[in-house]
């Protein structure tokens, strides 16, 4: 990368992209899994209201997605990951299947919720 190259340039961002992908080579496939779920249970929450900002950006068709992509990524990475990782996974994907179902008008029957063809039905 040329020293005067302005930051919108292709070789800007060539470098970007070279820098990323030498950083992202470093990270363990763990820490990278254990990530995608965090963010993934994060946006759960919000979706589901259970921030601070409350129902502002509550949306359960969204909720759901979230959350069923969240146990399928569990249920594939689960031994992969070791159960120190995992287990609080599955405790937090176990939290929001429960808060969606009591967030729910018409609850699903139990086996049918988010992320349930994975982990099973979820009961309080």
């Amino acid at each position: 990368m040329s020293e005067t190259s302005p930051a919108g340039s292709p070789d800007h961002a060539s470098a970007d992209f070279d820098e990323m992908t030498r950083d992202i080579a470093e990270v363990p496939a763990v820490e990278v899994i254990v990530t995608v779920a965090v963010n993934l249970m994060s946006a759960a929450a919000v979706k589901l209201g259970l921030t601070e900002e409350g129902d502002t950006y509550k949306d359960l068709d969204e909720a759901r997605k979230l959350v069923t992509a969240l146990a399928g990524l569990l249920d594939a990475s689960a031994t992969e990951i070791s159960s120190f990782h995992a287990a609080p996974l599955r405790d937090g994907l176990k939290s929001l299947q429960l808060a969606f179902r009591e967030a729910s008008i018409v609850p699903d029957e139990p086996g049918q919720g988010p992320g349930e063809k994975y982990t099973g039905p979820v009961y309080g």
